[in-house]
Protein backbone atom coordinates (compact mmCIF):
# COMPACT_ATOMS: atom_id res chain seq x y z
CA UNK A 1 0.00 0.00 0.00
CA UNK A 2 2.71 2.01 0.63
CA UNK A 3 4.42 1.65 -2.36
CA UNK A 4 1.31 2.22 -4.64
CA UNK A 5 0.80 5.96 -2.63
CA UNK A 6 4.20 7.01 -2.92
CA UNK A 7 4.57 7.80 -6.88
CA UNK A 8 0.95 8.93 -6.36
CA UNK A 9 2.53 11.76 -3.11
CA UNK A 10 5.42 12.03 -5.70
CA UNK A 11 3.51 13.78 -8.40
CA UNK A 12 1.59 15.99 -5.67
CA UNK A 13 4.59 16.68 -4.41
CA UNK A 14 6.83 17.51 -7.66
CA UNK A 15 3.30 19.73 -9.12
CA UNK A 16 3.07 21.26 -5.87
CA UNK A 17 6.66 22.36 -5.70
CA UNK A 18 6.34 23.46 -9.56
CA UNK A 19 3.64 25.62 -8.29
CA UNK A 20 5.29 27.51 -5.75
CA UNK A 21 7.84 28.04 -7.75
CA UNK A 22 5.64 28.86 -10.81
CA UNK A 23 3.93 31.53 -8.66
CA UNK A 24 6.88 33.02 -7.24
CA UNK A 25 8.82 33.48 -10.25
CA UNK A 26 5.95 35.19 -12.44
CA UNK A 27 5.74 37.52 -9.27
CA UNK A 28 8.93 38.90 -8.12
CA UNK A 29 9.65 40.08 -11.61
CA UNK A 30 6.45 40.00 -13.17
CA UNK A 31 5.69 43.80 -13.38
CA UNK A 32 8.95 43.78 -15.46
CA UNK A 33 8.27 41.32 -17.67
CA UNK A 34 4.61 42.62 -18.29
CA UNK A 35 6.68 46.20 -19.84
CA UNK A 36 9.03 44.02 -21.34
CA UNK A 37 6.53 42.33 -22.85
CA UNK A 38 4.49 44.66 -24.05
CA UNK A 39 6.76 47.47 -24.96
CA UNK A 40 8.00 44.11 -27.22
CA UNK A 41 4.69 43.62 -28.64
CA UNK A 42 4.54 47.42 -29.95
CA UNK A 43 8.01 47.22 -31.08
CA UNK A 44 6.83 44.87 -33.91
CA UNK A 45 5.57 47.96 -35.66
CA UNK A 46 8.34 50.45 -34.66
CA UNK A 47 9.16 51.37 -38.24
CA UNK A 48 5.59 52.39 -38.69
CA UNK A 49 5.49 54.21 -35.32
CA UNK A 50 8.75 56.46 -35.86
CA UNK A 51 7.07 57.08 -39.00
CA UNK A 52 4.09 58.42 -37.21
CA UNK A 53 6.23 60.19 -34.83
CA UNK A 54 7.39 62.38 -37.44
CA UNK A 55 4.37 63.80 -39.81
CA UNK A 56 6.74 65.99 -41.34
CA UNK A 57 8.15 63.13 -43.30
CA UNK A 58 6.37 62.76 -46.35
CA UNK A 59 4.88 59.09 -47.37
CA UNK A 60 6.52 56.90 -49.97
CA UNK A 61 3.81 56.04 -52.79
CA UNK A 62 6.97 53.77 -54.12
CA UNK A 63 10.39 53.05 -53.07
CA UNK A 64 13.22 54.93 -54.23
CA UNK A 65 16.04 53.24 -56.07
CA UNK A 66 18.80 52.54 -53.40
CA UNK A 67 21.25 52.86 -55.37
CA UNK A 68 20.81 56.47 -56.26
CA UNK A 69 19.61 57.08 -52.65
CA UNK A 70 22.88 56.05 -51.44
CA UNK A 71 24.89 58.16 -53.85
CA UNK A 72 22.71 61.23 -52.86
CA UNK A 73 23.54 61.14 -49.57
CA UNK A 74 26.77 60.34 -49.75
CA UNK A 75 27.32 63.35 -51.69
CA UNK A 76 25.49 65.18 -49.24
CA UNK A 77 28.34 63.94 -46.48
CA UNK A 78 31.27 64.95 -48.45
CA UNK A 79 29.56 68.62 -48.40
CA UNK A 80 29.63 68.66 -44.88
CA UNK A 81 31.39 70.95 -43.08
CA UNK A 82 34.71 69.73 -42.01
CA UNK A 83 33.75 66.60 -43.78
CA UNK A 84 32.99 63.07 -41.66
CA UNK A 85 35.41 60.35 -41.97
CA UNK A 86 32.58 57.83 -40.99
CA UNK A 87 29.13 57.25 -41.80
CA UNK A 88 26.14 54.98 -41.84
CA UNK A 89 22.56 55.22 -43.64
CA UNK A 90 19.54 53.06 -43.68
CA UNK A 91 18.14 53.23 -46.89
CA UNK A 92 14.41 53.49 -47.14
CA UNK A 93 12.55 50.94 -48.14
CA UNK A 94 8.52 49.76 -47.73
CA UNK A 95 8.69 50.43 -43.63
CA UNK A 96 10.85 53.32 -43.65
CA UNK A 97 10.00 56.66 -45.49
CA UNK A 98 13.44 58.30 -45.29
CA UNK A 99 17.30 57.62 -45.51
CA UNK A 100 18.42 57.54 -41.43
CA UNK A 101 22.02 58.15 -41.21
CA UNK A 102 24.66 58.78 -38.23
CA UNK A 103 28.01 59.87 -38.56
CA UNK A 104 31.44 61.32 -37.34
CA UNK A 105 31.22 64.91 -36.71
CA UNK A 106 34.80 66.52 -36.48
CA UNK A 107 34.29 68.72 -33.47
CA UNK A 108 34.08 66.72 -30.38
CA UNK A 109 32.38 68.35 -27.45
CA UNK A 110 33.52 67.29 -23.83
CA UNK A 111 30.74 64.43 -22.25
CA UNK A 112 29.47 63.97 -26.03
CA UNK A 113 29.99 60.28 -28.17
CA UNK A 114 31.02 62.39 -31.49
CA UNK A 115 28.38 61.46 -33.45
CA UNK A 116 25.24 62.93 -35.23
CA UNK A 117 22.06 62.20 -36.76
CA UNK A 118 19.51 63.01 -38.96
CA UNK A 119 16.99 61.54 -41.29
CA UNK A 120 17.57 62.65 -45.13
CA UNK A 121 15.26 62.73 -48.14
CA UNK A 122 15.54 60.14 -50.65
CA UNK A 123 14.70 62.12 -53.08
CA UNK A 124 17.33 64.96 -52.94
CA UNK A 125 19.77 63.74 -50.11
CA UNK A 126 19.50 66.68 -48.16
CA UNK A 127 18.70 66.69 -44.42
CA UNK A 128 14.82 66.92 -43.34
CA UNK A 129 13.75 69.10 -41.10
CA UNK A 130 11.47 66.85 -38.65
CA UNK A 131 10.37 67.10 -35.33
CA UNK A 132 13.28 65.34 -32.84
CA UNK A 133 11.87 62.34 -31.41
CA UNK A 134 12.82 58.41 -30.59
CA UNK A 135 9.89 57.50 -31.79
CA UNK A 136 8.80 53.74 -31.72
CA UNK A 137 12.83 53.13 -31.33
CA UNK A 138 11.75 54.19 -27.62
CA UNK A 139 9.61 51.51 -26.83
CA UNK A 140 12.32 48.72 -28.59
CA UNK A 141 14.92 49.94 -26.21
CA UNK A 142 13.07 50.03 -23.27
CA UNK A 143 11.87 46.67 -23.86
CA UNK A 144 15.66 45.01 -23.56
CA UNK A 145 17.41 48.00 -21.68
CA UNK A 146 14.53 49.74 -19.90
CA UNK A 147 16.36 53.74 -19.03
CA UNK A 148 17.55 55.99 -16.82
CA UNK A 149 20.33 53.12 -15.76
CA UNK A 150 23.45 52.15 -17.55
CA UNK A 151 22.71 50.23 -20.52
CA UNK A 152 24.66 47.36 -19.11
CA UNK A 153 22.24 47.59 -15.68
CA UNK A 154 19.43 47.58 -18.15
CA UNK A 155 20.55 44.68 -20.04
CA UNK A 156 21.00 42.33 -17.14
CA UNK A 157 17.89 43.01 -15.39
CA UNK A 158 16.32 41.93 -18.80
CA UNK A 159 18.26 38.68 -19.00
CA UNK A 160 17.22 38.14 -15.19
CA UNK A 161 13.44 38.73 -15.85
CA UNK A 162 13.85 36.75 -19.08
CA UNK A 163 15.26 33.40 -16.91
CA UNK A 164 12.39 34.06 -14.37
CA UNK A 165 10.00 33.90 -17.20
CA UNK A 166 11.62 30.69 -18.73
CA UNK A 167 11.89 28.87 -15.04
CA UNK A 168 7.73 30.26 -14.92
CA UNK A 169 6.90 28.80 -18.69
CA UNK A 170 8.55 25.13 -17.35
CA UNK A 171 7.20 25.16 -14.13
CA UNK A 172 3.58 26.07 -15.55
CA UNK A 173 3.82 23.05 -17.69
CA UNK A 174 4.40 20.65 -15.24
CA UNK A 175 2.26 22.13 -12.77
CA UNK A 176 -1.07 21.98 -14.95
CA UNK A 177 -1.47 18.05 -15.40
CA UNK A 178 -4.27 18.94 -17.70
CA UNK A 179 -3.32 21.78 -19.63
CA UNK A 180 -4.57 21.03 -23.08
CA UNK A 181 -8.14 19.96 -21.35
CA UNK A 182 -7.92 23.14 -19.25
CA UNK A 183 -7.27 25.56 -22.72
CA UNK A 184 -11.03 24.81 -24.22
CA UNK A 185 -12.39 25.43 -20.48
CA UNK A 186 -13.53 28.57 -19.66
CA UNK A 187 -16.14 29.89 -16.83
CA UNK A 188 -17.15 33.51 -17.19
CA UNK A 189 -18.15 35.83 -13.96
CA UNK A 190 -16.42 32.78 -11.72
CA UNK A 191 -14.14 34.98 -9.92
CA UNK A 192 -10.78 33.36 -9.27
CA UNK A 193 -11.78 30.48 -11.39
CA UNK A 194 -12.33 32.77 -14.75
CA UNK A 195 -8.82 34.77 -14.52
CA UNK A 196 -7.18 30.82 -14.05
CA UNK A 197 -9.07 29.66 -16.97
CA UNK A 198 -8.08 32.77 -19.15
CA UNK A 199 -4.41 32.49 -17.81
CA UNK A 200 -4.32 28.92 -18.70
CA UNK A 201 -6.07 29.45 -22.29
CA UNK A 202 -3.29 32.48 -23.16
CA UNK A 203 -0.55 30.42 -22.12
CA UNK A 204 -1.65 27.48 -24.00
CA UNK A 205 -2.26 29.23 -27.08
CA UNK A 206 1.05 30.51 -27.05
CA UNK A 207 3.15 28.11 -25.67
CA UNK A 208 5.38 27.36 -28.38
CA UNK A 209 5.87 30.98 -29.19
CA UNK A 210 6.13 31.62 -25.57
CA UNK A 211 9.22 30.02 -25.01
CA UNK A 212 10.85 30.64 -28.19
CA UNK A 213 10.89 34.63 -27.19
CA UNK A 214 11.84 34.02 -23.84
CA UNK A 215 14.67 31.45 -25.26
CA UNK A 216 15.53 33.73 -27.85
CA UNK A 217 16.16 36.76 -25.98
CA UNK A 218 18.63 35.21 -24.18
CA UNK A 219 20.28 33.97 -27.03
CA UNK A 220 20.23 37.71 -28.38
CA UNK A 221 22.47 38.78 -25.43
CA UNK A 222 24.61 35.93 -24.59
CA UNK A 223 28.00 37.28 -25.31
CA UNK A 224 27.09 39.65 -22.27
CA UNK A 225 25.80 37.10 -19.78
CA UNK A 226 27.60 34.14 -20.91
CA UNK A 227 30.76 36.18 -22.06
CA UNK A 228 33.87 32.85 -21.14
CA UNK A 229 33.54 30.71 -23.79
CA UNK A 230 34.00 33.83 -26.30
CA UNK A 231 36.86 35.27 -23.81
CA UNK A 232 38.51 31.20 -24.05
CA UNK A 233 38.25 31.06 -28.05
CA UNK A 234 38.97 34.33 -29.08
CA UNK A 235 42.24 35.75 -27.04
CA UNK A 236 43.67 38.30 -29.17
CA UNK A 237 42.32 42.07 -30.47
CA UNK A 238 42.89 40.96 -33.54
CA UNK A 239 40.56 37.50 -33.40
CA UNK A 240 37.88 39.31 -31.40
CA UNK A 241 37.92 41.94 -34.14
CA UNK A 242 37.16 39.74 -36.31
CA UNK A 243 34.16 37.95 -33.82
CA UNK A 244 32.24 41.21 -33.70
CA UNK A 245 33.13 42.01 -37.66
CA UNK A 246 31.28 38.64 -38.24
CA UNK A 247 28.37 38.75 -35.49
CA UNK A 248 27.74 42.28 -36.31
CA UNK A 249 29.45 43.44 -40.37
CA UNK A 250 31.21 46.14 -38.19
CA UNK A 251 34.33 46.00 -40.33
CA UNK A 252 37.78 47.26 -38.42
CA UNK A 253 38.69 50.49 -40.09
CA UNK A 254 42.66 50.27 -39.46
CA UNK A 255 44.28 53.25 -39.87
CA UNK A 256 43.70 55.93 -42.57
CA UNK A 257 46.91 56.88 -44.65
CA UNK A 258 46.70 60.26 -44.42
CA UNK A 259 45.97 61.06 -48.39
CA UNK A 260 43.32 62.66 -49.00
CA UNK A 261 41.27 60.84 -51.81
CA UNK A 262 37.16 60.98 -53.39
CA UNK A 263 35.15 57.83 -52.88
CA UNK A 264 34.36 55.85 -56.07
CA UNK A 265 30.17 55.98 -57.12
CA UNK A 266 28.58 54.26 -53.98
CA UNK A 267 26.06 54.31 -56.80
CA UNK A 268 28.27 51.46 -58.62
CA UNK A 269 29.13 49.75 -55.62
CA UNK A 270 25.23 49.22 -54.25
CA UNK A 271 24.38 48.33 -57.49
CA UNK A 272 26.97 45.47 -57.79
CA UNK A 273 25.22 44.58 -54.24
CA UNK A 274 21.51 44.63 -56.06
CA UNK A 275 22.37 42.30 -58.66
CA UNK A 276 24.02 39.63 -55.87
CA UNK A 277 20.94 39.73 -54.03
CA UNK A 278 17.96 41.93 -55.66
CA UNK A 279 16.85 45.00 -56.29
CA UNK A 280 15.04 45.89 -52.93
CA UNK A 281 17.35 43.98 -50.93
CA UNK A 282 19.92 46.43 -49.72
CA UNK A 283 19.37 47.42 -46.25
CA UNK A 284 22.28 49.85 -44.92
CA UNK A 285 25.57 51.33 -46.75
CA UNK A 286 28.82 52.45 -44.12
CA UNK A 287 31.85 54.22 -44.58
CA UNK A 288 35.07 54.53 -43.00
CA UNK A 289 38.00 56.66 -43.19
CA UNK A 290 36.01 58.44 -46.13
CA UNK A 291 37.89 61.24 -48.04
CA UNK A 292 40.88 58.91 -47.05
CA UNK A 293 43.14 56.74 -49.41
CA UNK A 294 42.44 53.84 -47.57
CA UNK A 295 38.72 54.45 -47.29
CA UNK A 296 36.04 51.16 -47.54
CA UNK A 297 32.83 51.28 -48.05
CA UNK A 298 30.69 48.45 -46.93
CA UNK A 299 26.84 47.17 -48.66
CA UNK A 300 24.87 45.07 -46.56
CA UNK A 301 22.65 43.24 -47.32
CA UNK A 302 18.87 43.48 -45.85
CA UNK A 303 17.09 41.67 -43.22
CA UNK A 304 13.31 41.16 -44.87
CA UNK A 305 12.91 37.46 -46.20
CA UNK A 306 16.15 36.34 -43.96
CA UNK A 307 15.54 33.98 -41.42
CA UNK A 308 18.91 34.57 -40.16
CA UNK A 309 20.27 37.68 -38.54
CA UNK A 310 24.19 37.01 -39.50
CA UNK A 311 25.14 39.98 -41.32
CA UNK A 312 25.99 39.64 -44.98
CA UNK A 313 27.70 42.37 -46.79
CA UNK A 314 30.10 43.46 -49.55
CA UNK A 315 33.14 45.14 -48.71
CA UNK A 316 34.44 47.51 -51.12
CA UNK A 317 38.01 49.94 -52.06
CA UNK A 318 36.32 53.39 -51.20
CA UNK A 319 38.49 55.37 -53.70
CA UNK A 320 38.39 52.60 -56.39
CA UNK A 321 34.93 50.65 -55.84
CA UNK A 322 37.03 47.76 -56.31
CA UNK A 323 35.06 44.72 -54.71
CA UNK A 324 37.60 43.60 -51.92
CA UNK A 325 35.64 40.78 -49.81
CA UNK A 326 32.04 39.53 -50.39
CA UNK A 327 30.45 37.55 -46.74
CA UNK A 328 27.48 35.50 -46.57
CA UNK A 329 28.24 33.01 -44.41
CA UNK A 330 29.01 32.68 -40.93
CA UNK A 331 30.17 29.57 -38.65
CA UNK A 332 27.70 27.38 -37.26
CA UNK A 333 27.34 28.82 -33.58
CA UNK A 334 27.24 32.42 -35.27
CA UNK A 335 24.43 31.26 -37.61
CA UNK A 336 22.48 29.44 -34.81
CA UNK A 337 22.89 33.00 -32.98
CA UNK A 338 21.75 34.54 -36.35
CA UNK A 339 18.42 32.31 -36.58
CA UNK A 340 17.17 32.64 -33.21
CA UNK A 341 18.01 36.42 -33.21
CA UNK A 342 16.13 36.73 -36.33
CA UNK A 343 12.76 34.92 -35.14
CA UNK A 344 13.17 37.15 -31.64
CA UNK A 345 13.05 40.01 -33.59
CA UNK A 346 10.88 39.00 -36.37
CA UNK A 347 11.93 41.45 -39.12
CA UNK A 348 12.36 38.94 -42.14
CA UNK A 349 8.43 38.49 -41.94
CA UNK A 350 5.62 40.08 -44.21
CA UNK A 351 2.80 42.01 -43.33
CA UNK A 352 0.83 39.17 -42.45
CA UNK A 353 3.26 36.78 -40.57
CA UNK A 354 4.16 40.55 -38.50
CA UNK A 355 0.57 40.90 -37.15
CA UNK A 356 0.59 36.63 -36.29
CA UNK A 357 3.66 37.90 -34.52
CA UNK A 358 1.45 41.09 -32.83
CA UNK A 359 -1.31 39.35 -31.90
CA UNK A 360 0.42 36.34 -30.03
CA UNK A 361 2.56 38.47 -28.10
CA UNK A 362 0.09 40.64 -26.69
CA UNK A 363 -1.53 37.25 -26.02
CA UNK A 364 1.92 36.87 -23.74
CA UNK A 365 0.92 40.35 -22.20
CA UNK A 366 -2.37 39.53 -21.29
CA UNK A 367 -0.89 35.80 -19.78
CA UNK A 368 1.78 37.63 -17.66
CA UNK A 369 -1.00 40.43 -16.52
CA UNK A 370 -3.88 37.52 -15.62
CA UNK A 371 -1.05 35.76 -13.23
CA UNK A 372 -0.61 38.89 -11.92
CA UNK A 373 -4.43 39.39 -10.88
CA UNK A 374 -4.84 36.11 -10.38
CA UNK A 375 -2.56 36.45 -7.55
CA UNK A 376 -4.42 38.53 -5.42
CA UNK A 377 -7.71 37.54 -6.52
CA UNK A 378 -7.09 34.01 -5.33
CA UNK A 379 -5.18 35.83 -2.25
CA UNK A 380 -8.12 38.15 -1.29
CA UNK A 381 -10.33 35.00 -0.49
CA UNK A 382 -8.35 33.95 1.77
CA UNK A 383 -7.82 37.21 3.64
CA UNK A 384 -9.25 37.20 7.80
CA UNK A 385 -10.90 40.73 6.14
CA UNK A 386 -11.04 41.31 2.57
CA UNK A 387 -11.94 45.05 3.20
CA UNK A 388 -8.26 45.63 4.95
CA UNK A 389 -5.98 43.65 3.66
CA UNK A 390 -2.67 43.32 5.09
CA UNK A 391 0.50 45.95 3.72
CA UNK A 392 2.46 42.99 1.39
CA UNK A 393 -1.33 42.08 -0.39
CA UNK A 394 -2.00 46.19 -0.74
CA UNK A 395 1.45 46.54 -2.23
CA UNK A 396 1.25 44.20 -5.06
CA UNK A 397 -2.01 45.30 -5.45
CA UNK A 398 -1.44 48.81 -6.28
CA UNK A 399 2.23 47.79 -8.52
CA UNK A 400 -0.45 45.26 -10.16
CA UNK A 401 -2.38 48.37 -11.09
CA UNK A 402 0.30 50.80 -11.91
CA UNK A 403 2.31 48.16 -13.90
CA UNK A 404 -0.81 47.05 -16.19
CA UNK A 405 -3.34 49.69 -16.54
CA UNK A 406 -1.17 52.65 -15.79
CA UNK A 407 1.43 51.49 -18.63
CA UNK A 408 -1.26 51.77 -21.37
CA UNK A 409 -2.01 55.36 -20.11
CA UNK A 410 1.88 56.33 -20.01
CA UNK A 411 2.58 54.79 -23.06
CA UNK A 412 -0.30 56.84 -24.96
CA UNK A 413 1.14 59.86 -22.91
CA UNK A 414 4.36 59.73 -25.04
CA UNK A 415 2.60 59.45 -28.20
CA UNK A 416 0.38 62.55 -26.77
CA UNK A 417 3.70 64.00 -26.50
CA UNK A 418 5.00 63.60 -29.53
CA UNK A 419 1.98 66.06 -30.63
CA UNK A 420 1.69 68.40 -28.20
CA UNK A 421 5.75 69.03 -27.27
CA UNK A 422 7.29 71.78 -29.57
CA UNK A 423 9.13 71.37 -31.91
CA UNK A 424 11.53 73.30 -30.66
CA UNK A 425 11.61 72.42 -27.48
CA UNK A 426 15.54 71.35 -26.61
CA UNK A 427 16.28 67.88 -25.46
CA UNK A 428 12.62 67.23 -27.25
CA UNK A 429 13.01 63.49 -27.99
CA UNK A 430 13.99 63.29 -23.69
CA UNK A 431 10.91 65.01 -22.66
CA UNK A 432 8.85 62.59 -24.27
CA UNK A 433 10.28 60.03 -22.40
CA UNK A 434 10.39 62.06 -19.19
CA UNK A 435 6.60 62.47 -19.99
CA UNK A 436 6.20 58.82 -20.37
CA UNK A 437 8.11 58.26 -16.96
CA UNK A 438 5.73 61.20 -14.92
CA UNK A 439 2.65 60.07 -16.02
CA UNK A 440 3.47 56.34 -14.96
CA UNK A 441 4.55 57.72 -11.60
CA UNK A 442 1.44 59.53 -11.75
CA UNK A 443 0.08 56.14 -12.23
CA UNK A 444 1.00 54.75 -9.07
CA UNK A 445 0.52 57.22 -6.92
CA UNK A 446 -3.06 57.28 -8.12
CA UNK A 447 -3.15 53.54 -7.12
CA UNK A 448 -1.62 54.05 -4.21
CA UNK A 449 -4.37 56.72 -2.62
CA UNK A 450 -7.59 55.49 -4.28
CA UNK A 451 -9.00 52.04 -3.37
CA UNK A 452 -8.35 49.34 -5.66
CA UNK A 453 -11.10 48.58 -7.40
CA UNK A 454 -11.93 52.57 -8.31
CA UNK A 455 -7.95 52.41 -9.19
CA UNK A 456 -8.44 50.20 -12.17
CA UNK A 457 -11.72 51.61 -13.24
CA UNK A 458 -10.19 54.92 -13.45
CA UNK A 459 -6.92 53.60 -15.30
CA UNK A 460 -8.31 51.80 -17.71
CA UNK A 461 -10.90 54.67 -18.45
CA UNK A 462 -8.27 57.04 -18.97
CA UNK A 463 -6.06 54.57 -21.59
CA UNK A 464 -9.53 53.99 -23.44
CA UNK A 465 -9.70 58.17 -23.16
CA UNK A 466 -6.45 58.85 -24.19
CA UNK A 467 -6.78 56.55 -26.95
CA UNK A 468 -9.75 57.00 -28.59
CA UNK A 469 -8.51 60.61 -28.50
CA UNK A 470 -5.19 60.37 -30.22
CA UNK A 471 -6.67 60.09 -33.65
CA UNK A 472 -8.41 63.59 -33.22
CA UNK A 473 -5.60 65.20 -31.43
CA UNK A 474 -3.27 63.76 -34.90
CA UNK A 475 -6.51 65.06 -37.21
CA UNK A 476 -5.77 68.67 -35.46
CA UNK A 477 -2.14 69.10 -34.81
CA UNK A 478 -0.50 67.72 -38.49
CA UNK A 479 -1.59 67.38 -41.87
CA UNK A 480 -2.12 63.63 -42.07
CA UNK A 481 -6.20 62.90 -40.58
CA UNK A 482 -7.21 59.66 -40.63
CA UNK A 483 -9.34 60.53 -43.63
CA UNK A 484 -6.46 61.85 -45.75
CA UNK A 485 -4.51 58.73 -45.30
CA UNK A 486 -7.10 56.15 -46.00
CA UNK A 487 -7.76 58.43 -49.40
CA UNK A 488 -3.72 58.17 -49.87
CA UNK A 489 -2.94 54.61 -49.00
CA UNK A 490 -0.56 55.42 -46.00
CA UNK A 491 -1.25 52.64 -44.23
CA UNK A 492 1.55 53.56 -41.34
CA UNK A 493 -0.89 56.67 -40.40
CA UNK A 494 -4.24 55.05 -41.21
CA UNK A 495 -3.29 51.78 -39.14
CA UNK A 496 -2.11 53.53 -36.03
CA UNK A 497 -5.03 55.72 -36.16
CA UNK A 498 -7.33 52.67 -36.21
CA UNK A 499 -5.60 50.49 -33.80
CA UNK A 500 -5.95 53.21 -31.25
CA UNK A 501 -9.43 53.08 -31.70
CA UNK A 502 -9.40 49.33 -31.08
CA UNK A 503 -7.16 49.86 -28.26
CA UNK A 504 -9.49 52.26 -27.18
CA UNK A 505 -12.66 49.92 -27.08
CA UNK A 506 -10.57 47.08 -25.25
CA UNK A 507 -9.56 49.20 -22.62
CA UNK A 508 -13.43 50.41 -22.66
CA UNK A 509 -14.40 46.72 -21.80
CA UNK A 510 -11.98 46.46 -19.35
CA UNK A 511 -13.24 49.19 -17.39
CA UNK A 512 -17.18 48.29 -17.64
CA UNK A 513 -16.18 44.91 -16.74
CA UNK A 514 -14.38 45.95 -13.50
CA UNK A 515 -16.66 48.42 -12.67
CA UNK A 516 -19.02 46.06 -12.96
CA UNK A 517 -17.32 43.27 -10.61
CA UNK A 518 -16.64 45.89 -8.19
CA UNK A 519 -20.26 46.77 -7.93
CA UNK A 520 -21.12 42.55 -7.54
CA UNK A 521 -17.84 42.78 -4.80
CA UNK A 522 -19.67 45.22 -2.76
CA UNK A 523 -23.09 43.29 -2.35
CA UNK A 524 -21.38 40.07 -1.52
CA UNK A 525 -19.08 41.50 1.12
CA UNK A 526 -22.77 43.38 2.45
CA UNK A 527 -24.65 39.66 2.30
CA UNK A 528 -21.82 38.22 4.16
CA UNK A 529 -21.73 41.01 6.82
CA UNK A 530 -25.94 40.66 7.21
CA UNK A 531 -25.03 37.12 7.30
CA UNK A 532 -22.29 37.25 9.76
CA UNK A 533 -24.33 39.97 12.09
CA UNK A 534 -27.55 37.40 11.98
CA UNK A 535 -25.21 34.28 12.67
CA UNK A 536 -23.96 36.55 15.68
CA UNK A 537 -27.74 37.38 17.03
CA UNK A 538 -28.82 34.09 16.71
CA UNK A 539 -25.70 32.81 18.78
CA UNK A 540 -26.32 35.57 21.29
CA UNK A 541 -30.15 34.65 21.50
CA UNK A 542 -29.69 30.98 22.50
Amino acid sequence: MTTDQNPKSAGRGIRQSMSSLHTWAGLLLGWVLYSMFLTGTVSYFKDELSQWARPELPHLVQVPDPAEVAQRVANEFSRMDGGTSQWSMRVPDARNNSVYAFWRTSARTPGQRGFAEAHFDPATGEKVASRETLGGDFFYRYHFQFHYMPVVWGRWLAGIAAMFMLVAIISGVITHKKIFVDFFTFRWRKGQRSWLDAHNALSVFGLPFHAMITYSGLVTLMALYMPWGERAAFKTPAERAQLTAELSAFVPPGKPSGQKAPLASVEDMVRQAQERWGQNNVGRVNAVHAGDAAARVIVVRGEPGRVSMSPQYMMFEGTTGKLLNVSESVGPAAETRGVFYALHLGRFSDTVTRWLYFLVSAMGTAMVGTGLVMWTVKRREKLPDPQRPYFGFRLVERMNIASIAGLSVAMTSFLWANRLLPSSLAERAHWEINVFFIVWALMLLHALVRPAKAAWVEQLSAAAALLFLLPLLNALTTQRPLWHSLATGDWAFAGIDLMCWVLAALHAILAVRTARQQAGFRSSCKAKHRASIAIAAGGGGE
